[in-house]
């Protein structure tokens, strides 16, 4: 869905918080964060209507949201969302990764659910509203930063089953702490035979909440194996891996080769495009195809198969131990990271962080 009676650029009026938090509790904050526990002091809010298009684009007080007990997005969820971080760097600038990415999976995200897109522009612009009067909030310890939550949701009181004609996009922020707090440790999955993720037609490829619940049981599953993560199979033969709960897949060949899932139901992550790239520039060869569960059996017992990591936004790279399902098990608990993960988990973050030149051009000033 598009609107064709949308202007660009918006123009963002701002609004002040008058509960601002203190600086003593800010800092308070930043020293220990966690990961989506506290929010900044702002929000960005920006409507849409059929009729007019994206319009009243605000930074506002970050607070609760009224919603009619008709909204649409509570009765058919039509609702997207993204992730993406903001960066101190040594000189003090605040830099995003590939928010160009990150706008163009909102705009596919929306038209599988039928939304209206917001334009690449207007995306990035939020963004810099955001951290214009939050900026204060981008902690500066190593490998912390700020989550940013961009989202968008069907705002209409309708109960008629059909794409809404009133929505909403809302930007939130998140202060973030370092993934792993005592340094990266290789983790445990759990294979998840008895559900899948999405199916094919769905809306697997969309970063959409519904993809999310129907992992929340198969991850609480692998919990109680004592896995950290989920790993989906193809809904239909159900020998094809996908990707984890959250995270995308890579196995690592004894010859360099890099292998990770194709399908048309999972999420083409960022992280995992990024990965693909540097690991090209050093010459290795890298595979997108259909890969059996099979292959990985087999990969592991002949030690072809030399080492395996997951991949998103807020990770970055987790290196893999052991795969673990009813009847069998892959790799061994006490597995070191592998090298090549470890190597390009540093460069990647590297990059992120300022700390070597960006020679794709993939950072974003935000603060300029």
């Amino acid at each position: 869905m598009t609107s064709t009676a949308t202007s660009f650029p918006l123009s963002f009026s701002l609004t002040p918080s008058t509960d601002a938090r203190a600086e003593a509790e800010r800092e308070a904050i930043l020293a220990d964060p966690g990961f989506g526990k506290h929010f900044t002091d702002h929000m960005v809010s920006v409507e849409w209507t059929l009729d007019g298009g994206w319009h009243d684009a605000q930074v506002l007080p970050y607070g609760p949201i009224s919603l009619d007990p008709a909204a649409s997005v509570l009765h058919y969820a039509q609702e997207i969302f993204e992730g993406l971080k903001a960066y101190r760097h040594a000189d003090g600038s605040i830099h995003t990764f590939r928010p160009e990415a990150n706008a163009a999976r909102l705009q596919r995200s929306a038209q599988r659910l039928a939304l209206p897109e917001l334009s690449t522009e207007d995306f990035i612009e939020s963004l810099r509203q955001l951290v214009a009067v939050d900026g204060s909030w981008v902690p500066d310890a190593p490998e912390t930063s700020l989550y940013l939550r961009p989202f968008m949701f069907a705002t209409e009181s309708f109960l008629g089953v059909r794409s809404a004609q009133k929505v909403g996009y809302y930007l939130i922020a998140s202060p973030a702490g370092a993934y792993f707090s005592n340094g990266v440790s290789p983790v445990n999955i759990w294979l998840s035979t008895d559900y899948n993720r999405a199916g094919r037609g769905g809306m697997g490829a969309a970063k959409t909440g519904g993809n999310y619940a129907s992992s929340l049981l198969p991850q609480e599953l692998a919990y109680e194996k004592g896995c950290a993560q989920v790993l989906f199979l193809d809904s239909q033969e159900g020998k094809y891996l996908e990707e984890l709960g959250g995270m995308n897949l890579f196995l690592v060949y004894k010859d360099g080769t890099l292998v990770t899932p194709e399908s048309d139901s999972i999420l083409s992550g960022i992280t995992r495009d990024s990965i693909m790239t540097l690991a090209r520039d050093r010459g290795h060869n890298v595979e997108i195809r259909k890969v059996e569960i099979e292959e990985w059996k087999a990969g592991s017992a002949s030690g072809d198969i030399v080492e395996v990591f997951a991949c998103g936004t807020a990770a970055v790279i987790t290196p893999v131990a052991q795969l673990l399902a009813d009847d069998f098990a892959l790799g061994s608990a006490d597995a070191p990271a592998g090298e090549l993960t470890m190597s390009l988990r540093q460069e990647l973050t590297d990059i992120q962080y300022g700390r070597i030149p960006d020679t794709h051009n993939w950072l974003t000033r935000l603060d300029a």
